[in-house]
């Protein structure tokens, strides 16, 4: 006698048992690990973009040297807010006073080269380049504070500026490129605090400049050279012309 379907398909499950049960807990099982991949896909992506980020920022200009190779045969060790030159020509006595340096067609909140002023320090990126200035030979002191200002609602800060007067520039910006699309720059440095800065003039002093990129002679306009991580920049006006400093900026830098 030939089996009937349900028969037939009692014989292939294994007899009369029932079909297996699945398991209750099975969908959520599923969304757990729906949940895992996704948090470690955002994780992923993010790193990627802050790696890249980071990247970016250190490789704003591929046709400088960086680090300084050694100008001098014993580097200076720069420690955060240690003075470094003498506080000629610049308002030293009036930061004193709680006036800072900025100067008058300098940043005091306005965007300056679309650059902000905010009310705290961001870090999308955050590098360090350091500023040597001589004349006629003497080292000058870049002020501290250049990129900050005061006002009745407390003050804010540019994305590039100085704590000290270490001449470490602070680049602590919400963006990788600057408003214009290129790198950050010495000349963005400048404008911000009001000075001038071309072939024939550093702030207030006058006479020929000579440029100094990571120990290395630099022929290119002085404004136009990008702040990258620990940049090594040395601004000599007038003469003698004495050897660039090899300055190491200080290790957490």
């Amino acid at each position: 006698m030939s089996q009937s379907r349900a028969d037939r398909r009692r014989s292939t499950r294994g007899g009369a048992a029932p079909p297996p049960k699945r398991d209750p807990m099975m969908p959520i099982y599923i969304g757990f690990a729906v949940i895992l991949v996704v948090i470690f896909a955002v994780f992923g992506v993010s790193r990627f973009f802050g790696q890249r980020s980071s990247d970016q920022a250190r490789a704003f200009d591929v046709n400088t040297p960086t680090p300084a190779p050694g100008a001098t045969s014993k580097p200076i060790q720069l420690r955060d807010l240690q003075p470094i030159g003498k506080p000629t020509g610049f308002p030293v006595s009036n930061i004193r006073k709680g006036v800072l340096p900025d100067t008058a067609t300098g940043g005091h909140g306005q965007d300056v080269d679309g650059i902000p002023c905010q009310s705290m320090e961001v870090g999308v990126v955050h590098i360090h380049a350091h500023l040597a200035l001589f004349y006629h030979g003497e080292p000058v002191q870049i002020p501290a504070y250049v990129g900050m200002t005061a006002n009745a609602n407390g003050g804010c800060l540019y994305w590039l500026h100085t704590h000290g007067p270490d001449g470490i520039i602070h680049v602590e910006a919400g963006s990788v490129s600057n408003p214009n699309g290129g790198p950050f720059t010495l000349g963005n440095f400048f404008d911000i605090w009001g000075q001038p800065l071309n072939a024939n003039q550093v702030g207030p002093f006058k006479g020929p400049v000579t440029v100094y990129l990571n120990g290395s002679t630099y022929s290119g306009d002085p404004a136009s050279i990008p702040l990258r991580a620990h940049q090594i920049i040395t601004l000599e006006v007038g003469t003698p012309v004495v050897p660039p400093p090899n300055y190491k900026l200080p290790p957490a830098d």
